[in-house]
């Protein structure tokens, strides 16, 4: 057995892995939980391991829909989702992320008001935190989550009313904050969720030709968390800061 130290041992299909703690903050409108966000292209699900919540997403196709959230649930959701996550007491999250490190190279936009969305700067200085931990850095998450739900609550009562113009204009904007990043995706890409595939169809070509050579090759990884109790978008997070695992959320 060895330490994962590098991309060559990625967790299977290039996914990322965190486990999140919800945020306890209580929000303007009563709720305590997390920044509400999206992803524009990494598919995300949620194992329930403990306690009790709630998902509360916004879609074009659904509109405004609150999921349960309790040991054993699996939830999961497509690019485009808005989505937070509601404590509801003790609640824990394994989170299951595809492509892993897009999301942590700037693939998630927070639900900031348009004005924020619209000016670069202002929106790169919101998201973003001072330190990895202490007092400083708990207060800008709780600051940025606090102007993440302005933005939301003004999205979802729209939404409740059946005017999707606010999401639609939300999408766009963030698809421009994100537009430059893109190129810088692609390798992550490549080099993980990409790869992985690419592997298995070579493993199957292989089999079909009676070759088991690739099974010479077998071998077991372990690792743990990095850090435990970052600051992640839903809640404290604890993070594997390791090549081809998870990177943390820092300076987003």
């Amino acid at each position: 057995m060895r330490e994962l130290t590098a991309m060559s041992a990625p967790l299977p299909g290039g996914v990322g892995l965190s486990h999140i703690s919800a945020y306890e903050w209580e929000a303007a409108d009563g709720v305590c939980g997390g920044s509400p966000h999206l992803h524009l292209a990494c598919t995300e699900a949620y194992v329930v391991t403990a306690g009790r919540g709630a998902v509360q997403t916004l879609t074009l196709a659904d509109g405004f829909t609150e999921t349960p959230l309790e040991p054993g649930s699996v939830v999961w959701f497509t690019p485009g989702t808005i989505h937070r996550m509601v404590q509801g007491g003790g609640l824990r999250v394994t989170v299951l992320m595809q492509n892993s490190g897009l999301p942590e190279a700037g693939d998630a936009v927070f639900t900031f008001p348009p004005e924020v969305l619209a000016d670069p700067e202002r929106y790169a200085a919101a998201a973003a935190l001072p330190a990895k931990e202490g007092p400083e850095a708990d207060a800008a998450a709780r600051r940025r989550r606090d102007l993440a739900i302005e933005g939301y609550l003004t999205l979802r009562a729209a939404a409740e009313k059946d005017d999707d113009a606010p999401l639609r204009a939300f999408h766009e904007a963030a698809a421009r904050i994100v537009a430059p990043k893109v190129k810088e995706w692609e390798p992550r890409w490549r080099d993980g969720a990409l790869a992985a595939a690419r592997r298995t169809g070579e493993q199957l070509t292989a089999l079909a030709a009676g070759d088991a050579a690739h099974l010479a090759e077998a071998r077991v990884t372990a690792t743990g968390p990095s850090r435990r109790g970052g600051y992640g978008m839903c809640g404290r997070r604890d993070e594997y800061e390791l090549p081809g695992v998870t990177l943390p959320y820092y300076g987003e």
